[in-house]
């Protein structure tokens, strides 16, 4: 499967997908027009490489969002139900939820996503600038 990369505009993430090597990142902001459409293909993508991943497969996923919309937090919340899936059939998911120790919305929504998607193996990672 081919690598997925969309660097950063001013109103959505860099995506960088790195399925050769089992690295995915999602980083900066996340306010699209339409959230839906920007993340239905990125999703979709996500969805057909974790099937091709089986028992013994560990993946890293580095989330550091600084800011993100409601309608973002939707398709976040798909985004991280297919990585919640994929674990619980075995894949090892590891989740780095990089965050500004000062900022608690993102804070708390790591937090939720922890209680949440419990097959997620979650490391919380507060971030200096």
């Amino acid at each position: 499967m081919e690598n997925l990369y969309l660097a950063a505009t001013a109103d959505s993430p860099e995506v960088d997908f790195r399925f050769d090597t089992h690295e995915l990142a999602l980083k900066g902001e996340s306010y699209p027009e339409n959230a839906a459409a920007f993340y239905g293909s990125i999703i979709h993508q996500l969805r057909d490489y974790l099937a091709g991943c089986g028992d013994g497969t560990t993946i890293t996923v580095d989330v550091a969002l600084i800011y993100f919309n409601s309608s973002s937090t939707k398709m976040l919340f798909a985004f991280f139900d297919a990585l919640n899936s994929a674990a619980t059939r075995g894949v090892r998911v590891v989740l780095n939820w990089h965050h500004d120790p000062e900022d608690d919305t993102i804070g708390d929504f790591g937090s939720e996503l922890h209680d949440d998607f419990t097959a997620l193996e979650f490391r919380d990672l507060p971030t200096v600038s």
